[in-house]
């Protein structure tokens, strides 16, 4: 698998290409006999035909292109923009009070994207060029976007949360409620840490303008229509009103109604939205498709039930193999995407874990958490090259990732904090239950 990503094919494709060929193998090659490829082929090509669809054709999927035709729509009505310039407006005179506004930003922009590469490219057109106009440090002013765009994974509705739950058979609706509380957290230290180092030196991220408290009640009108279809979403889902998946269809419907009700959404807008919807939805099925084949292929062997007796026979706390498996993450996210990352690794992590005793509600959480830094580590950082595509030759790429190293940082400290405290995680989808 990793020789095939080694040599630039597509991950959906190689996971296929693994599970499809090591089922032939498998089958067809049992331990003392003689390899006999029919039987091992007919037997690949009838878990190939059936399940990947079988997959692919269950209800609480349709949850992953409605979610995104939310945030498309979402963005091409201008609700981005509406946010980020009230967020501009309420903190430009604070100390770094331009890249606290791209955080906030971000943040709420996750709220109805659900991705992670759509918030940093949306919210890099605007935010960037901002604050290089005032003055802003290049690394900082890339770094915080290409950084709290990562935030679309761990903020609710997050695609990688809906995916972990179908392929480990948690509640989707509880694993979107445990990453609300840790993704305000993750984007608090990041403000944090930008307010503590413009603070210190003034001429890195110059204060703004000030606004009158008029213009400030005049800008919050920005953030209604994103904040409606925020509650017509997380409260439904909340509430018990309706699940995951109705409340995706809910959410999108509404992102149409109030863009033609604003008089901000046309046709060729529309048309937009639902053309980058099926782009998108498209490479996300492929990956599922060639995970399906890879985790059959998996089970099969028996791999993953060997590597769970094996960790379980280890001589060391179970903290320490977690904290082994955020280093492997680290590392595969140097040169992996998240989505491809997470289907690759789930069918052996997650006995792992079950069996170390872990609760899979929070470890979704954790895991989600590596995949964002994975998101912006170098040399590959998904998140870094789609700001480099924004800013163009305005900013070298070693200086956006030069600016990202201090996230890294607050991130690492987030992941130990959620780690050291799994009721962060763990309070909401609780009080769910009731």
């Amino acid at each position: 698998m990793l020789a095939l990503v080694a040599v630039r094919v597509p991950i959906a494709f190689g996971m296929a290409i693994v599970g499809f060929v090591g089922m032939i193998f498998a089958v067809g090659w049992p331990k003392g006999e003689e390899f006999d490829f029919e039987r091992g082929f007919d037997a690949s090509f009838a878990y190939a035909s059936v399940e990947p669809f079988s997959f692919i054709a269950s209800f609480p999927i349709v949850a992953v292109p409605l979610f995104l035709l939310m945030g498309y729509v979402a963005f091409h009505a201008g609700f981005t923009r509406d946010i980020y310039d009230t967020a501009r407006v309420w903190m430009s005179r604070l100390h770094g009070g331009l890249a606290l506004a791209s955080v906030a930003g971000c943040a709420m922009f996750a709220a109805v994207s659900g991705s992670s590469l759509a918030t940093a490219a949306a919210m890099g057109k605007l935010a960037v060029p901002e604050m290089l106009r005032h003055k802003y440090d290049p690394g900082l002013a890339t770094g915080v976007v290409a950084a709290s765009g990562t935030l679309g994974s761990l903020i609710p509705p997050s695609i990688l949360m809906i995916l972990y739950g179908i392929f480990t058979e948690e509640s989707v609706g509880q694993l979107l409620m445990a990453g609300l509380i840790p993704g305000i957290l993750s984007a608090l230290i990041y403000m944090g840490m930008v307010w503590l180092r413009a603070r210190a030196n003034p001429e890195f991220a110059p204060r703004g303008e000030r606004s009158n408290w008029n213009e400030k009640i005049v800008a919050l009108k920005g953030t209604w229509s994103i904040l409606a279809l925020f509650m017509i979403v997380m409260g439904g889902i909340y509430s018990g009103i309706v699940t995951p998946t109705e409340a995706a269809a809910a959410g999108a419907a509404g992102a149409f109604v109030l863009g033609f009700l604003a008089k901000r959404l046309d046709w060729d807008k529309a048309r937009d939205a639902l053309v980058e919807t099926a782009r998108q939805s498209a490479n996300i099925f492929a990956l599922v498709l060639g995970a399906k084949l890879f985790v059959g292929f998996i089970a099969l062997t028996g791999v993953a039930a060997e590597l769970t007796l094996w960790a379980g026979h280890l001589d060391v706390p179970p903290i320490v193999i977690l904290l082994s498996l955020s280093l492997i993450y680290i590392v595969l996210g140097t040169f992996m995407d998240p989505l491809g990352m997470m289907l690759l690794t789930l069918p052996v992590v997650t006995p792992v874990i079950q069996n170390l005793g872990y609760d899979l509600v929070w470890f979704g959480v954790i895991m989600v958490k590596f995949l964002e830094i994975g998101l912006i580590t170098p040399p590959v950082g998904l998140n870094v090259y789609i700001l480099k595509g924004v800013v163009g030759d305005a900013v070298p790429l070693e200086t956006i990732f030069k600016g990202i190293m201090w996230f890294l940082a607050m991130d690492v400290l987030t992941l130990a904090v959620l780690i050291i405290f799994p009721e962060i995680s763990l309070w909401l989808p609780s009080t769910l239950l009731r």
